[in-house]
């Protein structure tokens, strides 16, 4: 053992190793947000202004996060065998962050979905290792506040990105030059990576003892079956939520708003996640999977408002958005970390975040094809999936066993 995880080894039960290393990440994150969500903000129109149809753009954004997730089960399997966390998260923070700038040179909508879809690839080979990582560390700071200061730096930084390409259009600057103009953070993000890794060496060992002790009681046995109920009520909630690329291809072909106005929007989407995401992780700890209840019963005013026709509506429709996406991703993390031993987390993240792909991928192939048809099918759609997962939601919390303090 070298000194790097001798120091991470005594550090290990103490809460300020475990935060700064989350922060660490956290930084890493604002820089890849910046540079991935400042991009999406704006994917939607750009594919558009490319010639391609809102079928097209469903597949796509489906496609992408199928690949985005789907392969979260492998890369989650070989990150638990290897225990090589680093590089897998590194590896996939390099493919992830250097497709955004290359998007600059796509010259027809096909290249601009490819670049797309290989964005999500690296996301997909990163998040296993990345989030099993932060497991570790949030088990001595309380796993829901943990992943919501980690989410709330993310969101920080996806409310930066789309308004540096919101200032870009200000400038009268074009879709080339706001991909290319993210090439800096994408850099700053591996810089900060490689930081992280000089100081925690050997993140397992951020886990408290407690933890481990408790862990290493359910290491062989079968993922539990609260597990397997949380992965469904998450899928239908996924599925038949729209997702903003859709939203903003609609407020763009109908002239809701302008086009400068479209990575504003994103950004306001990202602040109210980060803030929805910090009171999530507070209550999480206090209340578990119960949380989650009013996320279905929100989701069903989102089509009804992103899709009414008007700005105003628009606006209050992207505000729940974010909201709903922050209490999601910060709660669906910290769940899954208390639900599984740290053997398997990884396979469980990848398992978890495989069938998230699947129903974002058949929700947005889904909802783009109905929205070339009718919104009224939209709405009918998002709002039966929605109803149907809070079955599912309440049985999980039933078979859930008493988290540990």
């Amino acid at each position: 053992m070298n000194k790097a995880q001798e120091r991470t080894q005594a550090d290990s039960n103490h809460p300020r190793a475990a935060l700064k290393f989350i922060f660490l990440l956290g930084i890493v994150s604002f820089f890849a947000d910046v540079t991935y969500e400042g991009a999406r903000s704006i994917t939607g129109p750009y594919l558009a202004v490319l010639g391609a149809s809102a079928t097209a753009l469903g597949m796509v954004s489906g496609i992408g996060e199928l690949i985005g997730y789907g392969l979260r089960l492998a890369a989650g399997c070989l990150v638990d065998r290897t225990g090589k966390y680093w590089f897998f998260t590194f590896l996939g923070y390099a493919v992830n962050l250097l497709a955004v700038p290359a998007l600059a040179l796509a010259g027809r909508w096909e290249w601009a979905a490819a670049l797309m879809i290989l964005e999500r690839l690296g996301k997909a080979i990163r998040t296993p290792a990345r989030d099993t990582m932060l497991s570790y560390a949030t088990s001595s700071v309380g796993r829901g506040w943990g992943f919501a200061l980690h989410e709330a730096m993310d969101q920080l930084g996806a409310v930066s990105g789309p308004l540096i390409i919101a200032a870009v259009f200000y400038f009268q600057g074009t879709y080339q030059a706001g991909f290319g103009i993210l090439a800096l953070p994408a850099v700053l993000a591996l810089l900060t990576l490689a930081v992280a890794k000089m100081n925690f060496p050997a993140p397992r060992e951020l886990e408290s003892k407690s933890k481990k002790e408790g862990a290493a009681l359910g290491e062989k046995g079968n993922l539990p079956a609260a597990f397997w109920w949380y992965t469904v009520f998450t899928a239908l909630t996924v599925a038949g939520y729209a997702h903003f690329q859709l939203m903003a291809y609609h407020w763009k072909m109908q002239e809701i708003i302008l086009d400068v106005q479209i990575p504003v929007f994103f950004a306001v989407a990202m602040g109210v996640d980060a803030l929805a995401a910090l009171a999530a992780g507070k209550m999480y700890d206090r209340t578990g999977l119960s949380l989650l209840a009013g996320v279905p019963l929100l989701s069903l005013l989102l089509p009804f408002l992103a899709f009414s026709g008007g700005a105003a509506a628009a606006l209050a429709g992207t505000i729940l958005w974010g909201a709903v996406m922050g209490i999601q991703e910060t709660v669906m993390r910290a769940a899954v970390a208390d639900m599984i031993p740290a053997a398997k987390r990884g396979f469980a993240y990848g398992v978890f975040n495989t069938a998230y792909g699947l129903a974002w991928f058949a929700g947005s192939a889904l909802l783009g094809f109905l929205y070339d048809l009718s919104l009224t099918w939209v709405i009918v759609f998002a709002a039966g999936a929605q109803l149907t997962a809070i079955p599912f939601l309440l049985i999980a919390i039933r078979r859930q066993a008493p988290r540990k303090a």
